[in-house]
């Protein structure tokens, strides 16, 4: 059996809005109700920057910090390659990197 996995990386802003709801919500909605994902991990940045160079940070002086958001996870390519392509009318361009990865056996349940 392969433990070959996928790992994807989607960089966001947390007001960023999709089509009907928040970003965030509407990526979470495919990797979770529409593909089932082996595992997702969304993590809040403290400060960041894109290509505009204007700089997101938490402090006392933002009143709407706009903080940026990663959201990771991985599966088989396969399924990876499914998600992407939900992903690509979602997500801008150039907000998703991936590569490919190994799971460990015993990671997967699996001894």
């Amino acid at each position: 059996m392969s433990n070959d996995v996928t790992m994807v990386r989607i960089y966001i802003h947390e007001n960023e809005q999709g089509k009907r709801t928040t970003l965030l919500k509407e990526v979470l909605n495919v990797l979770h109700d529409q593909h089932r994902v082996k595992g997702v991990t969304v993590f809040r940045g403290i400060a960041g920057f894109g290509d505009d160079g204007e700089v997101h940070a938490s402090d006392l002086l933002r009143l709407s910090p706009d903080l940026p958001e990663v959201i990771e996870f991985f599966d088989v390519p396969d399924v990876v390659g499914a998600v992407l392509k939900l992903l690509d009318g979602i997500v801008p361009d150039g907000h998703i990197v991936h590569w490919p990865a190994q799971c460990d056996a015993v990671a997967n349940g699996k001894t």
